[in-house]
């Protein structure tokens, strides 16, 4: 069985085996703190781009910056571990920085799956650039609706009628 958790030097050489062998990595990323249906679904959306699927899962300090005082929930090596464990998944990887520029840089992935709360206009101005740089093909996919993380803590907290 393949170590699907690897580090972002890992992940870099396997990209560039696929590149050389004319294979496509579709590179995405995230909290994923909370897994829940709306994950699944646009990981399966994203894995069906190319030819594996790489999830690169925003580390512990990143999370608290992004979502404030409380989350994760989850640690991050509990995230991939999680993540990790999806069929759809070829590889997980752990990064702290708030923004994947450095990862995508280092990664050179084919395809760079977001999810339809963002737009190719919204994606961070230095992600999109070395997306360009680089050659990535950006991929906008639907977002489902009523499925999120903050709600779902929200629902357990008892604060939403959701």
């Amino acid at each position: 069985m393949k170590k699907k958790i690897v580090s972002a030097q890992q992940l870099s050489a396997i990209a560039k085996e696929m590149r050389d062998t004319g294979r496509k990595l579709v590179l995405t990323n995230g909290c994923f703190d909370l897994l829940h249906a709306g994950h699944v679904r646009y990981l399966q959306a994203a894995r069906a781009l190319g030819d594996a699927l790489a999830v690169a899962i925003n580390g512990d300090e990143s999370v608290r910056v992004l979502k404030g005082e409380g989350r994760p929930i989850n640690r991050e090596v509990d995230r991939a571990e999680v993540i990790a464990a999806l069929e759809v998944v070829d590889y997980v990887v752990i990064f702290p920085e708030v923004r994947a520029t450095q990862l995508l840089e280092e990664v050179r992935p084919a395809i760079y799956a977001k999810g339809g709360d963002y737009t190719p206009e919204t994606l961070h101005s230095e992600e999109r650039a070395v997306l360009e740089r680089i050659g990535a093909e950006i991929r906008i996919l639907p977002f489902e609706k009523g499925h999120s993380t903050s709600t779902l803590i929200e629902k357990v907290k008892g604060t939403s009628a959701a």
